[in-house]
């Protein structure tokens, strides 16, 4: 049977690559203030939102790419938006060189992501992206309760 990729591995980093951008310019709006200390009852503030993304994306591909299980271990490292702001593009360059190691062939090879997702490749790097649209849109309520217009979801 002739199979047809519908979607490059290139075409998927790129499409990663606008939401990593996207979600850059939702960190950079939010006002510092509010970062870590504004929140609906019941959710997270998006400064703790955004340290999450940051503790899963690189590591989570890091241990693809080199086929190490490690537990997920987030902490609320980063406590300043400047700081969010420089792993993040930090993460981003690092994020293209994984990439860069990672193999076509192994996406549909089940992977043990953090020990606890037993998935294959793909649906985990499918994970990543969801998990930061979803993150992101909660950004976007925050900033529009703030009275702040968050950045087009199209502009990626």
């Amino acid at each position: 049977m002739n199979t047809v990729a519908v979607i490059t591995k290139d075409e998927l980093l790129k499409h990663w690559l606008g939401h990593r951008n996207l979600t850059r310019r939702t960190i950079e709006k939010f006002p510092e203030a509010e970062l870590f200390t504004y929140a609906v009852p019941g959710m997270r503030t998006f400064g703790e939102l955004a340290n999450e993304l940051i503790s899963i994306a690189v590591p989570g591909l890091t241990g693809i790419v080199n086929r190490q299980v490690e537990a997920y271990a987030e902490a609320n490292k980063y406590t300043s938006k400047a700081a969010i702001l420089e792993v993040w593009d930090q993460h981003t360059e690092e994020l293209k060189q994984l990439w860069a190691q990672l193999k076509e062939e192994n996406f549909h090879e089940t992977f043990n992501l953090f020990g606890q997702y037993e998935f294959p490749v793909i649906e985990n790097i499918l994970y990543f992206i969801d998990n930061e649209i979803h993150h992101r849109a909660q950004g976007y309520v925050y900033l529009r309760s703030l009275g702040i217009e968050p950045p087009f979801f199209w502009e990626r």
